[in-house]
């Protein structure tokens, strides 16, 4: 960490590689805070989820920012890929919107198969290559 950075972590009782990496597991995943206090107590962290609260939100834009920029950009050409599976013994369909590079984008599931309705999942830009819904497996999971 640059000696910039280290200036902004001074007064905290914490070191600046553990306030970073509770901020980081904050706004990477989506976990509560508590979440983020049980990670870091299995680690040896011990703090408490009002300690975390003032550290996102001083420094929790900078976090947000980077991350957003590190994320890949989606694909111009998206396709839905159906999957049959059984959840609890009743059949359902899983649709998911796929860009070329393999990315989830979003994801659907249904009891009843219902293309129009995975189908308005994509943009409208990409409404013809939903007409090719793959049918890709078929799983049953119990």
């Amino acid at each position: 960490m640059t000696t910039l950075a280290r200036l902004r972590y001074t007064g905290y009782r914490f070191p600046a590689e553990i306030i970073s990496h509770a901020i980081w597991l904050y706004f990477r995943f989506p976990l509560g805070l508590r979440m983020v206090e049980e990670l870091l107590a299995a680690r040896g962290i011990i703090l408490s989820p009002k300690t975390v609260r003032p550290w996102a939100g001083k420094f929790g834009r900078q976090f947000a920012n980077q991350i957003r920029r590190r994320l890949p950009r989606v694909g111009d050409k998206w396709h839905l890929d159906e999957v049959v599976l059984e959840i609890a013994g009743v059949k359902h369909w899983l649709w998911r919107a796929v860009d070329q590079t393999g990315i989830v984008l979003d994801v659907l599931v249904q009891r009843r198969r219902d293309t129009p309705a995975a189908q308005r999942m994509l943009p409208r830009d990409a409404a013809p290559a939903a007409e090719e819904a793959d049918a890709t497996a078929t799983r049953h999971d119990h």
